[in-house]
């Protein structure tokens, strides 16, 4: 069976999917534990930058040795995709990731967790209009706006009369959604020419030196390495190097419409797994609908859909 016959098989694309997004999930915790372990404040912006650019170069690393061992070409690239592949680091984890870990340090795990998922918006829109083979249909539309009404109440207090919406926050972890949407497309574009494997190593390995050298350059400081710090590092670099290879290769032979609305999963783990380990609340009745909300859409979007995939 073929790459393209096990990776277009539907119920191998919902595991898959499913399982890249839980991993994003757990990331709202691990950073949030990672500030704490690593002693970085809120208002550290830099050192932030720093833990960021640790993290996506463990992560490079790891898909890099993964791919030499599988016997890949590490260095048959030409200029162009030298090109194309620093700008993808650029934008879908340099921008992407100034803008999470600012956020995320503003604002609560479950809340940005929730919020993060108006990529799965961004990425329907965005291919409906590049795209003519994956319009916005009745069902998407619907499950978008009952995803939408969700990510709206996560942001008002319990009763209702209080709209909270912190720009270094929430706005962050919004403009964060729309970079990885609209990189995701231009990564699927480059992968027609490149490895996905090597698409995503050098994208991570180039954002997270970037995300690196403007902290170091400015003083953004990681210290305080101990078994626990370390191993929450190395944990998100190891989420990272999985769940973006995995998608690399979903997006690569699928729709991205259809692959991009599993994003309504962030929210669900990143909400359980913040309130297990960081002991936040996701019982509040705000939360707890809009999670429900967000399901239920990814319910409506995808039920009764013959196939998923299609290049």
């Amino acid at each position: 069976m073929n790459n393209k016959k096990i990776f277009t098989n539907r119920k191998i694309v919902i595991l898959l999917a499913s399982f890249c997004c839980i991993l994003w999930g757990s990331a709202y915790p691990g950073v949030k534990s990672g500030y704490a372990l690593f002693k970085i404040s809120t208002d550290n912006i830099f050192s932030e930058l720093s833990f960021a650019g640790y993290r996506f170069i463990i992560a490079g690393l790891m898909v890099l040795i993964v791919a030499l061992f599988s016997s890949k070409n590490l260095f048959s690239l030409t200029r162009k995709n030298i090109k194309e592949l620093i700008l993808l680091g650029l934008t879908q984890t340099t921008l992407q990731y100034m803008f999470f870990y600012i956020g995320l340090a503003h604002t609560s795990g479950v809340k940005a967790s929730i919020m993060n998922s108006t990529s799965a918006f961004f990425s329907v829109i965005l291919a409906h209009f590049l795209y003519n083979d994956d319009r916005i249909n009745s069902q998407k539309a619907i499950g978008c706006i009952l995803g939408f009404i969700g990510v709206l109440l996560v942001n008002f207090s319990s009763d209702l009369l209080n709209f909270s919406f912190k720009i270094k926050g929430e706005g962050f972890i919004a403009v964060a959604a729309f970079a990885f949407s609209a990189c995701s497309i231009y990564g699927k574009k480059i992968c027609k020419s490149i490895d996905s494997m090597l698409v995503t190593g050098y994208q991570l390995l180039i954002g997270g030196l970037v995300l690196l050298i403007l902290g170091i350059s400015n003083k953004g400081h990681v210290t305080n390495f101990t078994i626990g710090s370390t191993i929450v590092l190395l944990y998100l670099g190891l989420l990272s190097a999985v769940a973006f290879s995995i998608w690399t290769i979903l997006l690569k032979y699928n729709k991205v419409g259809s692959i991009a609305l599993f994003n309504f999963l962030i929210p669900v783990s990143g909400a359980i797994l913040s309130s297990i380990f960081l002991k936040e609340n996701i019982f509040d009745w705000e939360n707890a609908v809009a999670l429900i909300l967000v399901c239920i859409g990814i319910y409506i979007v995808n039920h009764n859909s013959n196939k998923l995939s299609k290049v």
